[in-house]
């Protein structure tokens, strides 16, 4: 007789929403932090934006799966515990997350921020603005989030060098390693930061990154907040030499007092990359792939650790 699977959800909606069939799995809401569950887990869904640390609660809980909602990962290798497979939500977030990436250049290219606190002045406050059709866009990060970044920039006339982790030419044309970020950042109007967060891409925009930049050049992260060195970021936008258009910070969340809020040139969103209401959909459709593949015995989606 086959063996029947333990689905643990973290709420009693992402239940509701899955209605997964009962022959063969048994669905239970328990989150971290819950008093542990008497039965072992086959596949254990977070809740959404679950700080990586809290992962260290499931040594006293008998765990074959983690699915997580997010797509990042950084921070999980030091708090998951040994034996557990860790996925991550590829095909959840990126659509989103490239729209807020041109939501944030177009809103910075012209002037929307500015005319938004005009308008609360009573103020009409008529400026030039530079746009993006004929601009050059550095694309640093070319994986799910990038690509879809790509997509959404292409009708608007922008010049878009990609970076990669290493040289090579794709289906969508060359690709530029990251040894060749210096020569290319004198050549961008606006940079797009959509990489992982990793040793080698902490601090990556440091002082030496700005000061390579053109005047009035834009930075826009949607990656992790340490792929910017926040206090050369703030030397750099107090100085007016550029702008920045930030989803995610470092430290984040911002605190109220952080200078980050008030610097000219800045907008700041409150991590909304992926999180829009299409979300719930595309989370609900990797879990039930997943129970689906575990019912199979075949191996998880996605496993990013612990595979």
């Amino acid at each position: 007789m086959e063996r029947t699977l333990t689905i643990a959800l973290p709420d009693a909606e992402i239940a509701r929403r899955l209605s997964l069939p009962p022959d063969g799995v048994r669905t239970i809401v328990w989150d971290l932090g819950d008093p542990d569950p008497d039965v072992a887990i086959d596949l254990l869904v977070l809740r959404y934006m679950i700080p990586p640390a809290e992962l260290r609660g499931l040594d006293s809980v008998s765990v074959r799966v983690v699915q997580s909602q997010t797509l990042g990962f950084d921070g999980v290798s030091e708090s998951l515990p040994a034996g557990i497979v860790y996925c991550n939500a590829v095909d959840v977030h990126e659509a989103s997350t490239g729209e807020l990436v041109l939501a944030l250049i177009l809103a910075s290219q012209r002037g929307i921020g500015e005319a938004v606190t005009a308008q609360s002045r009573g103020e009409w406050a008529h400026a030039q603005h530079p746009g993006l059709a004929g601009k050059t866009v550095l694309l640093i990060g070319v994986g799910g989030v990038g690509r879809e970044i790509e997509t959404r920039l292409a009708p608007f006339d922008a010049r878009i060098v990609r970076v990669g982790r290493s040289a090579r030419t794709d289906a969508r044309g060359e690709v530029h390693g990251m040894e060749s970020l210096a020569a290319l950042v004198p050549e961008a109007d606006i940079v797009v930061l959509a990489v992982p967060l990793t040793d080698d891409t902490r601090h990556l925009v440091d002082a030496e990154f700005l000061g390579r930049l053109r005047p009035g050049a834009l930075v826009v992260n949607v990656a992790r907040g340490p792929v910017v060195d926040t206090a050369a970021l703030m030397d750099w936008l107090a100085a007016s030499r550029g702008r920045a258009a930030l989803d995610v910070t470092d430290p984040e969340p911002l605190p109220t007092d952080h200078p980050l809020w008030s610097l000219p040139g800045v907008i700041v969103t409150p991590h909304l990359g992926g999180h829009t209401d299409a979300m719930a959909g595309r989370v609900d459709r990797v879990v039930r792939e997943q129970v689906r593949r575990l019912q199979a015995g075949e191996a998880p989606l996605n496993p990013v650790l612990g595979g």
